[in-house]
């Protein structure tokens, strides 16, 4: 059996990494760059890194940063934030990132999957879809945002995740916009219905509060990962605390300590 990953995230603005709850109050929580290579160093399995206003304010990713980042840590690096076009992936991949997250540009032009899959192999190319509960427009109960989070659309969270995996997706980073930031716990039934329809992996982020809702969205939402920013950022729990939880549960890790 695969182990099952934990992941920090860096969501990064202004050069700086920030949490904030449902994308919105933004505090700062610390250097990118010191932040990856000590999760890098804590057992990390790897990094994701999201340039969180780069589509906002129509500018492309922070390369240099990203460049520092990936020479500071040996796992994998997944870059996401203001790619539009398949330059802009070669750029990231060329910078050091092992993997790039699509997430708004895909939204409005859905071949950019199809054309960067072809281009760079779908074992590189990740779907980011920031979901909100909808149950008055959507089949799933699932609508999709765009821009941070900041632009609704009419998209059906589950139908654009059959279709990101059709196109070429390699895996799906699935994001709970009611559940982000709250430390509540993830949203088990968004992860599971998409994780449920899909052959390709789902890392679930989104309101990660304690160990045990690590387990739960692993168990119950049948996610191939799990992504957290605050818990680690701010010394809540460490990763190794999260994945002594996770083997109490009997799910497989890879032991860094």
């Amino acid at each position: 059996m695969l182990s099952k990953r934990v992941i920090p995230c860096l969501d990064v603005h202004d050069g700086r990494t920030v949490k904030g709850i449902n994308f919105v109050d933004l505090i700062d929580a610390g250097d990118p760059v010191e932040q990856a290579k000590l999760y890098n160093d804590l057992g990390a399995d790897e990094i994701c890194f999201l340039d969180i206003s780069a589509t906002n304010e129509a500018r492309k990713t922070l390369y240099d940063i990203v460049s520092k980042v990936a020479e500071t840590c040996f796992i994998p690096l997944t870059v996401g934030g203001g790619i539009r076009e398949n330059v802009d992936i070669n750029n990231l991949l060329k910078s050091g990132a092992d993997k790039v997250s699509i997430n708004s540009a895909a939204v409005f032009r859905p071949k950019l999957i199809k054309e960067a899959s072809n281009s760079f192999g779908c074992q590189c190319i990740v779907l980011a879809i920031d979901a909100y509960k909808d149950n008055k427009n959507t089949k799933s109960g699932y609508n999709v945002s765009t821009h941070g989070g900041k632009k609704k659309t009419n998209i059906d969270a589950l139908e654009w995740a059959i279709e990101g995996e059709k196109n070429g997706a390699g895996e799906i980073l699935l994001t709970s916009m009611n559940a982000d930031g709250t430390k509540l716990g993830y949203d088990i039934e968004l992860t599971s219905k998409i994780s449920t329809e899909v052959r390709i992996p789902v890392i679930a982020s989104g309101g990660a509060g304690k160990p045990i809702d690590m387990v739960n969205v692993l168990n119950k939402g049948n996610a191939s990962a799990v992504l957290a920013a605050s818990i680690f950022h701010f010394g809540i729990y460490s990763i190794e605390n999260v994945k002594k939880e996770m083997l109490r549960y009997r799910i497989p890790v890879r032991k860094t300590w």
